[in-house]
């Protein structure tokens, strides 16, 4: 039993990897591996002796926990305060979040184009096209034919296609020019410059705000380049003590809000044309544990 226990030991980086993508939350992805370590530690020894693949065996039973999840999450969403959004996460961090690869799967511009998928779609989508199992796999998580799968699979990456926000790996030089922008918008928000900052977005830019209801946010998306620019400096010029700080966000430049050193708001920029086009602002305070000691 112990040899077989120890071929598990490795295995809780990349459920964590999955169950992140899966349900765009940290705090929930790790509840859902440790519920399959809790299940393969109920199973009788001789039943765990049994079983070929145990990576295998979480892999499946993460993956339907992570199904169940996404089907309650979407009554839950339901009766959230304002915009939900997904969970972002800093560039280092320790314990759990350090094990999430920071790739272009994780970007916060195709976390939200995932939340549009339903739920056995996200499955199908994100174990196929992201972590590249076979539908066969696929289908013992869903409990569909292989070939169900592959359909939901394309039917998500339609949405994904729709949305134009395929995870395309950036390059030094693209990176570089997001930074640069990140760091306008920083200079021209503390500077309570409005013409600066209509200048950096896009003039059909979009702002999302998620603070839960629990702490003040714009309930609905603010739309416009212009609109948004008079609305950072309102907010700005009613916060004060706030330092800016650009930080990575989920593995791309984003901004931070510090006050008194604790993190109480991360933004997390998308880029077109060479102009901020999205912003997505995190003020919830239960979506911002991996940011304890960041300030």
């Amino acid at each position: 039993m112990e040899a077989v226990d120890g071929r598990i030991a490795g295995e809780r980086g990349r459920l964590i990897n999955i169950g992140y993508r899966l349900l765009g939350s940290l705090v929930e992805a790790e509840d859902a591996v440790q519920e399959a370590y809790a299940r393969w530690y109920a199973l009788p020894g001789a039943r765990r002796e049994e079983i070929a693949s145990p990576g295998a065996w979480l892999t499946t039973v993460t993956g339907r926990i992570c199904l169940d999840v996404l089907g309650s999450a979407r009554v839950r969403r339901e009766r959230y305060v304002g915009a939900w959004l997904p969970e972002p996460l800093p560039g280092c961090v320790g314990d759990v979040a350090d094990a999430v690869v920071l790739d272009e799967s994780v970007g916060m511009a195709f976390l939200v184009v995932l939340e549009t998928m339903t739920p056995a779609e996200r499955v199908a989508f994100v174990l196929h096209d992201v972590f590249r199992y076979p539908f066969a796999e696929i289908a013992e998580v869903l409990g569909r034919t292989a070939a169900a799968c592959k359909q939901l699979a394309s039917s998500a990456r339609r949405r994904v296609a729709a949305a134009e926000r395929a995870p395309v790996a950036v390059d030094g030089r693209a990176e570089l020019a997001r930074a640069e922008l990140v760091r306008r918008v920083k200079t021209a928000w503390e500077g309570g410059d409005v013409a600066a900052l209509v200048a950096v977005l896009d003039p059909a830019a979009v702002m999302t705000a998620d603070g839960g209801g629990m702490v003040g946010a714009v309930l609905r998306p603010v739309e416009g380049g212009a609109r948004i620019a008079q609305y950072m400096v309102a907010i700005a010029g009613m916060a004060p003590g706030l330092e800016l700080v650009e930080r990575s966000v989920n593995g791309l430049p984003g901004l931070v809000a510090l006050r008194d050193g604790v993190v109480v708001t991360v933004a997390a920029f998308d880029v077109a044309d060479g102009r901020v086009s999205r912003i997505w602002v995190v003020r919830n305070p239960e979506k911002l544990g991996s940011w304890a000691g960041e300030g």
